[in-house]
């Protein structure tokens, strides 16, 4: 067993027991767990470690508890989250389904029917976020998970917590991209600090332009060729 994994484990013992690692995406790690405390299934994020000490957990716990109060049907619920011997972490439901991007990878286009379907549940949880002041920054086929007939959005409050300890005019830090260039609104990918909801609005659209046409509107060579063409 690798050794992070054990210094995980040891340092959630006793709330959480780790089964398996289920995947890694830029800015985390993905476990599923047991939660010792209410004997259900859940999906633990991780952060990676360089990135967890370039954010510090004070402004990962205050974004986090904001994105915690967000309380809709196409919103995935946040159960817990938390600071334990440097690990910075938070806990989700356990979703049975798959992701958009899944879905995509093995089927291509949608259904015009389908995607407005799926179009119309993203925004209405957008929608909510917004009034409630609350910007996602990385809508993506990899934040949208699949499940019982519906959508749900995942993440909310992550790309802030990590935008928010970056040196101004710099799009990565410990390496990280904040938000995923294919999807990044022209002032996102211009690192304009003043980044609003208008930003989600533009990565919606170019979802929708993917799924109904199996790829998305830009590619290019580097993240950079991609920002440059959406700008």
């Amino acid at each position: 067993m690798p050794e992070r994994l054990e210094q995980l484990e040891a340092a959630l013992a006793g709330r959480y027991t780790i089964e398996k690692e289920l995947g890694q995406g830029g800015m985390a790690t993905v476990y599923l767990a047991q939660d010792v405390r209410h004997h259900r299934e859940v999906a633990i994020k991780v952060l990676r470690p360089d990135l967890a000490a370039a954010l510090g957990p004070e402004r990962f716990l205050r974004e986090i508890r904001i994105a915690a109060n967000l309380n809709h049907p196409h919103i995935l619920a946040l159960f817990d989250s938390g600071e334990a011997d440097g690990f910075l972490y938070y806990v989700m439901p356990y979703i049975k389904g798959q992701t958009l991007r899944d879905r995509i990878d093995k089927e291509g286009e949608l259904p015009i029917p389908e995607t407005v379907r799926i179009i119309r549940e993203v925004v209405d949880a957008l929608a909510y976020a917004h009034a409630e002041g609350v910007v996602h920054r990385d809508i993506k086929p990899d934040n949208v998970m699949l499940t019982g007939g519906h959508s749900v959005v995942a993440d909310f409050g992550i790309a802030k917590a990590v935008s928010q300890s970056t040196v101004r005019g710099h799009i990565t830090t410990a390496g990280v991209a904040l938000g995923t260039p294919a999807y990044m609104a022209p002032e996102q990918a211009a690192a304009d600090p003043q980044i609003d909801h208008r930003a989600d609005i533009y990565a919606v659209g170019t979802l929708a332009y993917e799924l109904l046409a199996g790829r998305t509107p830009f590619t290019g060579a580097s993240p950079q060729e991609i920002g440059r063409a959406h700008v």
